[in-house]
């Protein structure tokens, strides 16, 4: 029984830190193109920082269990999230696609980490439950930041496109 919770564990951790590869991904993809949004590039910068600590924290948590990130998994998410950064490029309105994207997003990694704390918890592991409270923390926060600038994106969209200005970025 507990090698079978010590290889949920790990694969939770491994799928975890594919995850934060993908959204490293996307976000640097965005924030690399965002010209017109200043408040939306400084908080994906931010999270982008973050994010690098939740994959330290991870690779930490890994080693503890003589174990290390899934070469296939990062490979398959890393593309994925290059391909999902790419995915709005050519629409009028990327801001809005990508700001709805992010905020979906961020929730689902919020998810990812209840069920990691979850499984941290039930392999004993609870040296590591302290860094994942504190990636979840971070990515409610950045759930709310981008659900909360969703409003102020959007009615800069609207000033831009209506003066006639570029506004997908």
């Amino acid at each position: 029984m507990a090698e079978d919770i010590r290889g949920l564990y790990v694969t939770a951790l491994q799928n975890t830190h594919a995850l934060e590869l993908q959204a490293l991904q996307i976000m640097e993809r965005q924030v690399e193109r965002l010209e017109r949004y200043p408040d939306m590039a400084a908080a994906l910068r931010r999270h982008i920082t973050e994010t690098h600590g939740q994959r330290d924290r991870l690779e930490e948590a890994l080693a503890a269990m003589n174990s290390s990130p899934s070469t296939l998994k990062e490979g398959v998410l890393g593309m994925m999230g290059n391909l999902a950064a790419l995915a709005h490029t050519p629409a009028q309105d990327e801001i809005l696609k990508n700001a709805f994207a992010n905020r979906a997003f961020e929730n689902y990694e919020a998810a990812a980490y209840d069920a990691l704390i979850t499984l941290t918890e039930a392999a004993g592991h609870s040296a590591a439950l302290t860094g994942f409270q504190q990636s979840l923390k971070e990515e409610l926060t950045m759930a709310q930041t981008v659900a909360d600038l969703v409003r102020p994106t959007t009615l800069r969209y609207i000033e831009l496109t209506t003066a006639g200005a570029k506004a997908d970025r």
